[in-house]
């Protein structure tokens, strides 16, 4: 009896041990599928808050756009100009009195600044040791033009022309702006 005892024991426990691994198996199982539902829960919310999104971004630029009719405005007004360099200014020469070509002639006063690179030594030299011939050349310049040329309205044509003839003159400076402090004509 004791063997029959030992042997149910032992094949107890063999069946014990078949029994352990199916529960294993079982319990895996389980955990899988009390875990599966809870996975795809949490795919389903992350897939619907990214259509959401997506609908949601649609839906805004298209409000945004205007059915796609553009927003921008493009004017060829100089009120935006963006940034402007900066330059070095030149402004020894004097005050510059000349005579238009005009049959009966005009007096013209004109005081002018010259803007040149910035923190260019070299041409601040030049312009300082040719002080003279500047003066005397934007003299004859203005003496060349006439009444109807030294409008406002033709201000920047002006400034322009001077930056272009002044920049032919000089060596190794160069002009990059002309700024009129006054510039005014009287009939004589």
């Amino acid at each position: 009896m004791a063997n029959d005892a030992d042997e149910k024991i032992d094949l107890g426990g063999d069946e014990e041990g078949g029994d352990a691994d199916s529960k294993k198996k079982k319990g895996n199982a389980a955990l899988l599928a009390a875990l599966l539902p809870n996975l795809l829960k949490f795919v389903a919310i992350g897939l619907g808050m990214l259509i959401l999104i997506v609908t949601i971004s649609v839906i805004t630029f298209s409000i945004l756009n205007k059915g796609g009719t553009s927003q921008s405005i493009v004017t060829d007004d100089d009120a935006y100009v963006g940034t402007r360099p900066q330059y070095s200014m030149f402004s020894a020469l004097p005050v510059i009195r000349a005579m238009t070509k005009d049959p009966s002639p005009y007096s013209v006063v004109v005081e002018l600044v010259l803007g040149y690179d910035l923190n260019n030594a070299t041409a601040a030299t030049e312009l300082t040791s040719r002080l003279v011939e500047l003066q005397d050349f934007v003299r004859n310049y203005f003496s060349s033009k006439y009444n109807a040329d030294l409008q406002p309205d033709k201000e920047e044509q002006l400034k322009q022309d001077l930056i272009e003839k002044l920049n032919r003159r000089l060596n190794t400076a160069k002009v990059r702006a002309v700024f009129f402090k006054q510039l005014s004509t009287m009939e004589m």
